[in-house]
């Protein structure tokens, strides 16, 4: 059987998205649209904060099995990205400065004693699935950043249109990753088209791929679960009012 040419491949992991990113999940269409109440928008800086500051340890132990020093020097700065430098800042502070923004107590968010149960099993589920499969997949699991600009280009413009706590210094996470998240992209994707040269191989990076879409759509039914319909807040998750500045 013909191996899918690296052309053909690459669009199977672009339909990937176009089918599954969570862009389409309606959670955000009300966050986007202003249709979101303070205490919703709230609840997801929360909650979305577990999974920022889970993404540098997940790349962390990504980087431990890592022999080749250009994969490990490559995959360095995403852990730069987000924990930052002595010299700059990193998206957990920005995260942290949207959440004292929301009116949230930004040590109360980075404890996460008010993250949803669903939230800390998917994202944890994201963090063991990179340390433990193979290095092609847990590359390949990286690649839902091909399609992060268009909802970060969506999510700045609806944040500052519909909600008065939105400015460029509260919402700085989204510019920033416009500007860091291609070099990743480029990187990831070139790894990924070099490596997966079998059906195999391609078929274990689809799948890796659509694995983390299935994580991220977790966290949002979670929130919409938990904060729209029908509003049932499981045991441990954030109240309103609870946790704020």
């Amino acid at each position: 059987m013909d191996i899918p040419a690296p052309s053909d491949f690459e669009a199977r992991l672009r339909r990937i998205g176009v089918e599954r990113y969570h862009d389409k999940h309606p959670f955000h269409a009300l966050l986007h649209s202003g249709g979101c109440t303070l205490d919703q928008v709230r609840a997801w800086v929360i909650n979305r904060y577990y999974y920022q500051s889970r993404i540098p340890m997940k790349d962390a132990a990504f980087m431990s099995r890592v022999e080749d020093p250009a994969l490990r020097r490559a995959w360095r700065s995403r852990i730069e990205d987000h924990d930052g430098t002595a010299e700059r800042e990193g998206g957990i502070s920005r995260w942290l400065r949207l959440a004292r923004g929301i009116g949230l107590d930004p040590d109360y968010v980075a404890s996460t004693r008010g993250v949803l149960p669903a939230t800390r099993f998917a994202v944890d589920a994201y963090v063991r699935y990179v340390r433990d499969q193979p290095l092609l997949a847990a590359v390949a699991s990286s690649l839902t950043e091909l399609f992060a600009p268009a909802i970060h280009e969506q999510r700045i413009a609806g944040l500052l249109k519909h909600y008065d706590f939105a400015t460029p210094e509260t919402i700085a996470y989204f510019s920033h990753r416009l500007q860091e998240a291609p070099k990743d992209v480029a990187f990831g994707l070139g790894w990924v088209l070099d490596h997966a040269v079998t059906r195999e191989q391609q078929d274990m990076a689809a799948a890796a791929l659509t694995f983390k879409t299935e994580v991220l759509w977790a966290q949002l039914d979670a929130l919409h679960a938990a904060y729209v319909t029908p509003g049932l807040i499981p045991p441990g998750g954030w109240r309103p009012g609870e946790g704020l500045a």
